[in-house]
């Protein structure tokens, strides 16, 4: 059923607190086109200028989801997280109107089992992932931080010393740190994809891509 889901498909996102506003804005920016809805008369006001379409509807209700046309959507996510007994409920709405793919927001991995339980395709951990980032950049090593779930992880940097002034294929930093250099961006300039013999200065960003620990190791060498 995911991969007939078009790309450009309409989305329904429930809850317009800090990460259902913050996820319907950023869609809504894509030119995808949005329906938010919330309980709160105050927070549909507050988003009905920036996102496509806002209404008022408590999603708990399965027959407010069908008046307003949940089931018509393909894509939804539930952003509601303060209640849990509240998210689990949407879930299981929309999973019963035949949604076909459902994102929803947890906040413990309790929630989140339950969440898939009852059908969501995909559980989110916000709070988790942000706080996960933040660890690996309060060094001040990375500039940048996204980890996977197969503990495969991207990090954005400055450049170690070892590998600046020489092709990236001298430096030797695949083979040394298990580490590949896949982006790197110039003062003034856009990213551009790393090469063999792209020779990285003194100025410039690098985007690294390796499991957890080999991107730590390399992160902490000498700048």
């Amino acid at each position: 059923m995911a991969e007939r889901i078009r790309s450009d498909a309409p989305v329904l996102v429930i809850g317009l607190g800090r990460f259902g506003a913050a996820c319907s804005g950023e869609l809504d920016r894509l030119e995808r086109e949005v329906l938010a809805i919330d309980e709160s008369l105050e927070l549909v006001q507050k988003w009905s200028e920036r996102v496509t379409h806002t209404v008022q509807a408590d999603a708990r209700n399965i027959d407010a989801l069908k008046q307003i046309g949940a089931q018509d959507f393909q894509v939804a996510v539930v952003a509601v997280g303060s209640s849990i007994e509240a998210s689990v409920l949407i879930t299981a709405n929309l999973v019963d109107l035949k949604v076909p793919q459902i994102w929803a927001k947890a906040v413990s991995q309790s929630h989140g089992k339950i969440l898939s339980r009852v059908g969501a395709n995909h559980v989110i951990y916000p709070e988790r992932e942000a706080g996960e980032r933040v660890a690996h950049l309060v060094s001040g090593r990375m500039l940048d931080f996204i980890r996977f779930d197969d503990d495969f992880a991207i990090a954005k940097m400055y450049p170690p010393k070892f590998i600046r002034g020489v092709g990236l294929n001298e430096s030797g930093v695949r083979t040394k740190y298990n580490v590949t250099v896949v982006g790197v961006k110039s003062p003034g300039k856009p990213f551009r994809y790393a090469e063999a013999n792209t020779v990285v200065t003194n100025h410039d960003l690098i985007i690294v891509s390796g499991t957890n620990s080999d991107i730590e190791r390399f992160a902490a060498l000498e700048r």
